[in-house]
C-alpha cells in the first residue's frame, strides 16, 4: 500500500504458521475422548446392545470415524487466533446475563434466522437460498433418523403379532404408538425417503448450476464442489432406489442396492469432516459471531467506529478492536486497515496496485 498521513505503514505478512505440535497433541487427545464417549453412549444407549442391529455395523463405524474426525479438526480450527477469539466471545456473549436481560429473543432469533432458515443466503439469490434450504433440512430429517437408528437408540416393534400397531421406544422406552398402515406409519417409515427426494431437489439445483452459470464455472473445482454434491445424490437415488426395489421389483437387486448405498454413505461420513461439508460443523459458531456483533453494537450505541478515511460507520467499537487484537495475534502488520471500510480498503488497495505493480505502464 501507498505510505499516506491517512494510511498505517505497509509490512509483508509473514506466512501463517502450520498447527504446531501441541495443538496436534491436544487436538487428538478430545477427538480421542469425543469417540470414547460416543462408543460409551452406543452401548448404554442400545441397552448393552441388545438393541443394536449387526448388520449396520459398518454404518456405525463410520460415525465413530466421524466423530473423531470432526473433533480432531474442530479443535484445531478454533485454536487458530482468529476463530479463538471469536468463539470465546460468542460464547460470552451467549452466556452474559446482561444480554439475556436486555435482549431475550436475540439468541433465539439469530438461531432460527441465521441457523435455521439462513436468511443472509436469500440476499444473494431466491433460487439458491430455496435449493440450500431443501438440502439442508433434507440432511438434519436423514441425521435425525439414521444416527439413532445406526447406535441402536431407535427400535421399532410390533405391538402385537396379528394387528398392525407398532411401538417406536427410545433407549428401551416407549415414546409412542402407531398404526402402520396410517399416513402417520407411512411417514415414520419412509422418512428417508422423504429426506431423500428434498435432498435431490437442492443438490439437483447446485448441481445444474455449477454446469451452467458462469459465476459458478469460473472458481469450482472438481474436489471441492462437485464431490459433495454427487455424494449427496448416490446417497439419495440409492435409497429410493432400495424402496423402489422392494415395492415394485418385489426385492430384484437389493442385495446390490443396499451394498451400494452403504458405500457411499459410509464414504461421505468419512469424508465430512475434511472437505466441504465441515461448514456444516462451523456454522453454528458464526452465530456466536452474529451475536457479538449484536451486542456489541448495543452496548456501544452511538460509539460507532467510523471510518479514518471517508468518515462512513464502519461497525461498533468492541467489534473493530476485536478484529484489530486477532490480526495482532497472527502477526499480521497491518492490523490499522481494520479502522477502514470496504470501499476505502478497495480504492486503496487499488491505489497501491496501480502505484507498484502497473508502474510505467499506460
Amino acid at each position: 500500500m501507498t505510505e499516506s498521513a491517512d494510511a498505517p505503514p505497509h509490512e509483508h505478512p509473514p506466512d501463517p504458521a502450520p498447527p504446531g505440535r501441541s495443538v496436534t497433541v491436544r487436538a487428538s487427545l478430545v477427538a480421542t475422548g469425543v469417540t470414547l464417549l460416543l462408543l460409551v453412549a452406543i452401548v448404554l444407549g442400545s441397552r448393552g446392545l441388545r438393541d443394536f442391529d449387526s448388520a449396520l455395523v459398518p454404518y456405525t463405524v463410520a460415525t465413530v470415524f466421524l466423530a473423531f474426525g470432526i473433533a480432531y479438526r474442530y479443535t484445531v480450527w478454533v485454536s487458530a487466533p482468529a476463530a479463538r477469539r471469536l468463539f470465546r466471545q460468542g460464547w460470552r456473549a451467549a452466556l452474559s446475563w446482561d444480554n439475556l436481560r436486555s435482549a431475550p429473543t436475540a439468541l433465539p432469533r439469530m438461531i432460527a434466522t441465521y441457523l435455521g432458515f439462513q436468511k443472509f443466503l436469500g440476499a444473494r439469490s431466491h433460487a439458491r437460498w430455496a435449493a440450500h434450504q431443501l438440502m439442508f433440512w433434507g440432511c438434519l430429517l436423514a441425521a435425525a433418523i439414521t444416527f439413532p437408528l445406526t447406535w441402536g437408540w431407535f427400535t421399532f416393534t410390533a405391538s402385537s403379532a396379528a394387528g398392525p400397531g407398532y411401538e417406536m421406544r427410545i433407549w428401551g422406552f416407549k415414546v409412542l404408538g402407531f398404526d402402520s398402515a396410517s399416513f402417520f406409519g407411512w411417514a415414520m417409515y419412509h422418512g428417508l425417503d422423504l429426506a431423500a427426494v428434498l435432498v435431490i431437489a437442492g443438490a439437483g439445483y447446485f448441481l445444474w448450476r455449477r454446469f451452467r452459470d458462469r459465476e459458478a464455472i469460473t472458481g469450482q473445482r472438481f474436489g471441492y464442489d462437485f464431490v459433495p454434491l454427487i455424494a449427496l445424490l448416490t446417497i439419495s437415488v440409492t435409497g429410493l432406489l432400495l424402496t423402489f426395489s422392494e415395492l415394485a421389483l418385489h426385492g430384484g437387486g437389493y442385495e446390490f442396492l443396499s451394498i451400494l448405498h452403504m458405500a457411499s454413505v459410509v464414504l461421505t461420513l468419512v469424508y465430512l469432516p475434511f472437505g466441504k461439508f465441515f461448514h456444516i460443523v462451523q456454522r453454528p459458531a458464526a452465530v456466536g459471531m452474529q451475536l457479538f456483533k449484536y451486542t456489541a453494537r448495543r452496548a456501544a450505541g452511538q460509539q460507532v467506529f467510523a471510518c479514518r478515511k471517508c468518515g462512513e460507520p464502519v461497525d461498533a467499537a468492541p467489534y473493530v478492536e476485536n478484529l484489530r487484537a486477532t490480526m495482532r495475534d497472527l502477526r499480521l502488520g497491518f492490523d490499522e486497515w481494520a479502522e477502514y471500510c470496504p470501499r476505502c480498503k478497495r480504492v486503496l488497495r487499488g491505489s497501491a496496485y496501480l502505484s507498484h505493480v502497473k508502474r510505467g505502464y499506460k
